[in-house]
């Protein structure tokens, strides 16, 4: 009689308790990945290579990653569908070189003034509304931008894409973008501007030595240093001229992607402008307002939050407005959804169309105060002839920016110990009469603004 064959143990034979052991292991390797993932996401692939290794080291005492902003939007969602890295990077080095590429052949407006922008009346600056090409255009640059001739020389020489950010006053912290392809540091240019107050936040932490050096390497980011002696006297005014004048700052450049110092870049730069710009066709991509969808929604919010001191500024810019045909969103304004912009990321194509919008909506915000989403609408429906905005959902935004909070603010008596030059907060100067009224008689301007935005009339 042979040897008994061997048989499974009564235990392994039970198919219910196969099926619990079998369930315990992946429910732990699944806890384990998504513990040690980066993305918290199961089996998610990236679409290209990115830099694993920090680009900086930033001492603990900078905190560049303190006060973020909490988001409920799962980190694993795709609201956004991006092409491969290498195809993406091929594609795009193919339009910068090619030879047929027309530049913009906008005619800016020359000479000095006492103000960098020129400061024209509204008659005057809503006259450039309609493109002339025989007319030169007012543009910023009526006063020298103060930048070493270095700088200038390493702007002018960026050829392709740059992303631009800028802290003026200390205001934020310099956060280094992640999720770079292997080639992008050698086919983007990345500039930070930063005032004098600024810098000496740099040097007391370290992060730049206290003597002159230049270049200022900070990771990706070179420093350029602009001294605001001769600019305007509001920090987010001078922070303007990089955002919207970038253009003219750059040139050379065939796109430019502008990110708050609020925020990190979470996707590689090539990848968002092929995806918004490219590939939608467009001349500028950016945000959509997660509230808002009429610019007087906006103002009154700016108002109420105190966003900027002077309330009866604010009313006369609406009326202003109103009074040279600013309309309520209506579905008529398809296929823009909003007439409010979250202008924290903006990406541009630059072109005749896109350089000249940029131009026109900068002499507003000098004209008023720096709230781009006030005079956004105004422009762009103004504009003859218009041009082509992306306006993406705010799930991309999230989905490819990483806000902060702003660094906190150092009260105005201990602030003057430290930096005579940090300005005192100013008192808000409340507004007059209610909106619908002037001089305490009817009518506002905006009345029929505001009536159609409420629905009381057709």
């Amino acid at each position: 009689m042979g040897k008994p064959g061997w048989s499974t143990p009564l235990l392994f034979q039970s198919k219910l308790f196969c099926f619990s052991l079998f369930y315990l292991i992946s429910s732990i390797f699944l806890a384990l990945y998504t513990s040690f993932s980066s993305s918290k996401c199961l089996f998610r692939s990236s679409p290209f290579d990115p830099i694993q290794f920090p680009l900086f080291s930033y001492p603990s005492s900078y905190g560049e990653h303190k006060y973020a902003i909490p988001t409920l939007r799962s980190s694993c969602s795709t609201p956004i569908f991006f092409s491969d890295y290498w195809m993406v990077l091929n594609e795009i080095q193919v339009m910068l070189w090619n030879s047929s590429w027309r530049s913009s052949n906008l005619r800016y407006l020359a000479g000095n003034a006492d103000s960098f922008g020129g400061n024209f009346s509204a008659e005057k600056r809503f006259s450039y509304f309609d493109d002339n090409i025989s007319v030169p255009i007012p543009c910023g640059f009526l006063k020298k931008f103060p930048v070493t001739d270095s700088d200038q020389t390493a702007m002018e020489s960026c050829n392709g894409v740059v992303v631009v950010s800028a802290i003026f006053n200390d205001h934020d912290k310099i956060r280094q973008p992640r999720g770079l392809g292997s080639k992008t540091l050698d086919n983007v240019c990345f500039f930070m501007f930063v005032d004098d107050t600024t810098v000496r936040g740099l040097e007391n932490h370290k992060i730049i030595p206290t003597r002159n050096s230049y270049p200022d390497i900070i990771g990706a980011w070179r420093i350029v240093r602009v001294s605001t002696k001769n600019l305007y006297q509001n920090p987010a005014m001078n922070g303007v001229i990089p955002k919207y004048l970038v253009h003219r700052l750059f040139p050379n450049c065939k796109f430019s992607i502008w990110v708050d110092a609020k925020l990190q870049l979470m996707v590689d730069p090539l990848l968002l402008i092929h995806s918004l710009i490219v590939t939608e066709d467009a001349d500028i991509a950016i945000s959509k307002h997660p509230y808002y969808i009429h610019t007087m929604e906006e103002a009154m919010a700016t108002a109420r939050w105190k966003k900027w001191w002077d309330v009866d500024s604010l009313k006369n810019q609406m009326e202003t407005y109103c009074e040279n045909g600013l309309q309520p969103w209506s579905p008529s304004k398809l296929p823009y959804t909003t007439d409010v912009p979250d202008s924290a990321l903006i990406l541009r194509r630059h072109g005749r169309g896109s350089n000249l919008f940029s131009c026109l909506l900068f002499n507003e915000l000098e004209a008023f105060n720096p709230r781009d989403q006030l005079a956004f609408a105004f422009v762009r429906d103004h504009l003859t002839p218009s041009i082509k905005i992306n306006m993406f959902e705010g799930e991309v935004f999230e989905q490819v920016a990483l806000e902060y909070r702003h660094n906190l603010k150092i009260k105005a008596n201990r602030g003057s110990e430290l930096d005579p030059q940090i300005s005192k907060p100013i008192r808000t100067k409340r507004a007059g009469p209610d909106l619908l009224y002037v001089n305490g008689s009817c009518c506002s301007k905006c009345q029929k603004y505001l009536l159609q935005m409420w629905g009381d009339v057709s």
